[in-house]
């Protein structure tokens, strides 16, 4: 297709995006009023296959669990695409003063995820009536439990939805970044997180004879003040390396030794040799410390998700389809933060990238973080997340 005749199809796509705004907003405020936890987005599911089937997908439902994914053959062989949303709530209370607030107690889509699931519905509602234009085939990844590790991705991945995909793209977003901005970035831009628990042993007893007992508590304030020594000790300074403590407990009365202590936290990392030094010297420490003490101890060290990579020739590739779409001066480096994410499964099996769609307006509404109880953000951002997998699509598929 000549450059002309291109531009022309992706102005009649981006047109029929803008006019379903309606309509993803609407999509995602159902969800929103309706968020189900990690594993257990039965009817939420339930409610994309409707949607997918409406628009004449070939769909596939339940892959590693709730997963699900659209199916669009183009009328004319070629690549196949990959397009990933994620659709799970998290265990906050929903505190916003809105008509789409939260109707299921302690469950909140505060992430922005029913805003990923109604901007892929949107586009793939739009482009099921592109069939001609198509050159290959674009499958819609409906991720469930990106929240929650183990995860999602990696059980639908290993049910094969990757097999014949040539290139796969993502996209979240950002209450950091103003709206009609997009961060893109190649290279590690998200940390690989583990999880552990420490459960050490001692001897409980009375409060007025400790001599007599082996204080958990006194072995578990050690056993923190070693770990945070890891990284300023241990990782060399030009790698980056994150050991935090969540979770301290241990006795609950004033007058008692108490005989156990519990300790959680999380690793966070982007070097895989470094990740492997960092659970190591947490072994040693905490076999260290309690054997001094007389403790005994068990560890339960569970390895989250990997680092996520965004490839440098598919994220250059974005970086100039998506500043053609946006213009240039909108598309803004995308800075690696240690925070985590499960498509770095999708991007561990197959070349492409993740990138951050602007979701902040002057509307102070709009700036809280991912993850509060009053997470919102301009809905506007929906069309933006819509018209970047067109314009990715455009440029492998478009005849």
């Amino acid at each position: 297709m000549s450059e002309v005749r291109e531009s022309a199809q992706v102005s009649a796509v981006f047109s029929e995006i803008e006019d379903s705004f309606e309509q993803m907003r609407n999509w995602r405020r159902y969800m929103h009023e309706h968020p189900e936890l990690s594993f257990e987005e039965v009817h939420t599911a339930k409610y994309i296959e409707e949607k997918l089937q409406s628009f004449g997908l070939e769909v596939t439902t339940g892959i590693g669990g709730n997963g699900l994914i659209g199916i669009l053959k183009g009328e004319k062989p070629g690549k196949t695409i990959a397009l990933r949303a994620d659709f799970d709530a998290l265990p906050i209370e929903d505190e916003k003063d809105v008509p789409y607030k939260s109707k299921n107690p302690g469950v909140m889509h505060a992430c922005g995820h029913d805003g990923h699931t109604s901007a892929l519905l949107g586009t793939a509602s739009v482009l099921s009536r592109y069939r001609e234009t198509i050159n290959g085939t674009v499958k819609f990844v409906f991720q469930p439990a990106e929240e929650k590790p183990p995860g999602g991705a990696k059980f639908m991945i290993e049910e094969g939805i990757l097999d014949d995909v040539d290139y796969v793209f993502g996209a979240h977003l950002a209450s950091e970044i103003p709206l009609g901005q997009i961060g893109v970035g190649a290279g590690y831009q998200m940390a690989a997180v583990d999880k552990f628990e420490i459960h050490i042993k001692g001897r409980g007893g009375h409060g007025a004879r400790p001599h007599e007992s082996v204080d958990s508590l006194v072995v578990g304030t050690s056993v923190v003040e070693g770990l945070q020594k890891i990284v300023s000790r241990h990782v060399d300074p030009l790698k980056a390396a994150v050991v935090t403590i969540g979770v301290f407990q241990a006795g609950n009365a004033f007058n008692v030794i108490p005989d156990t202590a519990r300790i959680e936290g999380t690793v966070r990392t982007f070097d895989g040799d470094v990740r492997n030094q960092v659970q190591k010297n947490i072994n040693s420490i905490v076999e260290g410390i309690t054997g001094a003490f007389h403790a005994d101890y068990e560890i339960d060290y569970l390895r989250g998700y990997p680092a996520l990579y965004n490839h440098e020739k598919e994220t250059e590739t974005v970086k100039e389809v998506l500043s053609d779409a946006f213009s240039e001066k909108n598309i803004i480096p995308l800075l690696p933060t240690m925070g985590a994410e499960d498509f770095s499964y999708f991007l561990e099996n197959k070349p492409g990238t993740y990138f951050r769609v602007g979701s902040q307006n002057d509307d102070a509404a709009t700036h809280y973080p991912h993850h509060h109880p009053k997470f919102d953000f301009d809905e506007r951002a929906l069309v933006n997340i819509s018209k970047s997998f067109v314009k990715i699509v455009s440029y492998y598929l478009f005849d």
